[in-house]
């Protein structure tokens, strides 16, 4: 639900911040031998190569919509609806930027995210009272939505992450909350605080109207008339198991229900065999080719390789 940049663009923001994963040795020219901010040994690094990750994504998208204060951050400083589309690219082309790209890459994306929250801010339609986006609980809201949600997701679909790697994934990423804003020290470092927090952060949340808009659009995306058949047998049953992944307090909130915890973890194993038997090197070609760049760039041995993980 943050306002991402569109990375591909570059930009003239400069490196900003010194916090872990930060590297201030000079890189070559074209990045070559630079591992990024996280580097082919990491858990990163092979997580988000999953097709399951835009699963993934959607669960987080409805997540991050219940905390009323974050959604109207997106609501209020954009068309959600007409480019809704353009948002879920871009937040993937951030990712796939920080994960995969190379240190000077990854500091620059995420000096434009800095850059465009320190310039937005929603107003509370109930008290008047105006607010910055760039709020430290709000960031850490979205912040600890996607990692819990590509967790979730990757885990429950058939990856074999133990429990020591799911809490090296929690760790790794507050990188990643780094690069946004947040004090990588007040961010949920293992699976037990991240629960913490989440147990912290329900009795604020609810289904408020940017909500029920955020929904509306996960269930019927606008797309031309023609594609409207692809719609209703491509993304309706992916957005529908996204939904189902959710914890029981977002169902709650939603007011639907949902299959039970066994179902939903069949669907997801099932959607994952059939996603992951597309050869990676097909997937990997979708533009904007984050992981191919990253091969090309490290050579062979860097091919990110989730089923490697279990240890």
């Amino acid at each position: 639900m943050r306002e991402e940049p569109d990375v591909e663009q570059g930009g003239t923001d400069g490196l900003v911040g010194t916090g872990p994963g930060t590297d201030r040795r000079a890189e070559p020219a074209d990045g070559r031998g630079d591992p990024g901010l996280f580097g082919p040994g990491s858990v990163t690094w092979q997580v988000h190569s999953d097709p399951m990750m835009w699963v993934a994504g959607v669960r987080a998208l409805y997540l991050q919509a219940l905390l009323p204060r974050a959604v109207r951050g997106v609501t209020q400083n954009s068309d959600f609806r007409q480019d809704a589309w353009g948002r879920l690219r871009r937040t993937a082309n951030f990712v796939g930027t920080t994960t995969y790209g190379t240190t000077e890459r990854a500091e620059r994306a995420g000096a434009r995210v800095r850059k465009i929250h320190r310039m937005l801010s929603a107003t509370d339609p109930r008290t008047g009272e105006s607010y910055g986006v760039d709020e430290t609980e709000l960031l850490l809201w979205v912040h600890c939505a996607e990692i819990a949600s590509y967790l979730e997701v990757v885990r429950r679909s058939g990856v074999p992450l133990s429990d020591l790697d799911a809490d090296r994934y929690i760790d790794e990423n507050r990188t990643a909350a780094r690069l946004v804003g947040l004090d990588p020290a007040e961010v949920p470092a293992d699976r037990k605080q991240l629960a913490a927090y989440f147990d912290q952060m329900v009795p604020q949340l609810a289904a408020g109207p940017e909500a029920r808009e955020v929904d509306d659009f996960l269930r019927r995306p606008p797309v031309p008339p023609l594609l409207l058949p692809a719609r209703a047998a491509l993304w309706r049953p992916v957005g529908a198991l996204a939904y189902a992944a959710l914890p029981p307090y977002a169902h709650d909130l939603y007011g639907r229900c949902a299959p039970s915890e066994a179902a939903v973890t069949r669907r997801l194993r099932a959607l994952g065999r059939v996603l992951r038997w597309v050869p990676a090197t097909v997937r990997w070609q979708l533009p904007p080719k984050h992981i191919l760049t990253a091969v090309e760039r490290l050579g062979p041995s860097s091919r990110p390789a989730p089923f490697k993980l279990g240890g």
